[in-house]
């Protein structure tokens, strides 16, 4: 029973998003928002609401492994497997705002990762954890990667002044419902997903955060890989880029500020080598995006290739 409702966790999971992107995105074109606005914002912030939920809920609970270990293991594999195989499906230019801005924004995120848990090696502590006023922290600095994205949507809007919004204007309580439904599935399907999946990792001997790295990071970050690769498919490939980098930002600067605040959130010691790897790919994100300024279908082979092996080696540590 505790896989099934695992699994039906999921299922809420990936629609309540589905259903959530859907809507918020019809909405922001009603109100003329730019693609790359969309993918960095409303669609990260669907996408990411998986993560959210269940970081939040595992907060709640107490299991800090698993609230920082979603998010590390989410970025890790947003960086690496979903930004690989949307590459090999259609290869990702990169603008130059994303190249200057918006990837360095995600390089400082997951540097900010690090010194936030390295209390012991920087502080002399004893322990260490991810204590409120850090959390408040990285939540001010979320609020200055908002300010960022809407002053690029105004700076841009000229450019999308002549969007048609009929077909979305008459429809506001249609999409408005779609949103609210899944934001609603999403809460429920976080919960599910929580508890199961501590619950199967106690009894096959796994740690909790091998479980937040592995079976919740990837499975909360189901919705990031189908939006990602469905925009690719469609050739929009600002969304599908903006919503990895943005999922990456929000991740840690919301989600994981966020948790903090709601509970101090202590660290396990494994956690440093992920987190470096976030750094890592992060760096190699910025670093493939100056090549011609796209991702091309062999550099998207080798970024999916580093988390099969980065997920052998972690199930291996465990």
């Amino acid at each position: 029973m505790t896989y099934v409702l695992l699994l039906i966790g999921f299922a809420l999971l990936v629609k309540g998003a589905d259903y959530f992107v859907d809507g918020a995105s019809k909405i922001a074109t009603g109100l003329r928002v730019s693609p790359m606005l969309i993918g960095l914002t409303i669609v990260a912030f669907g996408t990411s609401a998986p993560e959210a939920s269940v970081s939040f809920i595992a907060a709640f609970e107490g299991t800090s492994d698993v609230a920082i270990g979603n998010i590390v293991g989410s970025n890790i594999f947003n960086a690496t497997f979903i930004l690989g195989v949307t590459a090999i499906v259609f290869p990702l230019a990169v603008q130059s705002d994303t190249l200057r801005k918006e990837i360095p924004f995600a390089l400082l995120a997951a540097i900010t990762v690090l010194i936030l848990i390295s209390d012991i090696q920087l502080q002399y502590s004893e322990v260490n954890i991810i204590t409120r006023t850090e959390g408040i922290l990285l939540l001010l600095f979320f609020a200055i990667f908002l300010y960022y994205v809407f002053e690029m949507a105004r700076n841009n809007r000229d450019q999308i002044e002549n969007t048609p919004t009929d077909t979305v204007s008459t429809s506001w309580g249609k999409n408005l419902a779609f949103t609210i439904g899944g934001l609603v599935g999403i809460v429920f399907g976080g919960n599910l997903v929580v508890e199961n999946s501590i619950e199967i990792a106690l009894a096959l001997g796994m740690s909790e955060t091998l479980v937040g790295l592995t079976i919740v990071a990837v499975g909360t970050s189901l919705p990031e890989l189908v939006t990602s690769i469905t925009a690719a498919l469609k050739r929009q490939t600002e969304i599908a880029l903006g919503n990895i980098i943005g999922s990456n930002i929000f991740n840690v600067f919301f989600i994981l500020g966020a948790s903090a605040t709601i509970h101090p959130l202590a660290v396990d010691q494994k956690i440093f080598l992920d987190v470096w790897l976030m750094i890592f790919v992060t760096a190699l994100l910025l670093i493939l995006s100056r090549t011609q300024y796209r991702i091309s279908k062999i550099e998207g082979a080798g970024l999916a290739m580093i988390y099969v092996i980065y997920l052998i080696f972690i199930i291996l540590r465990n």
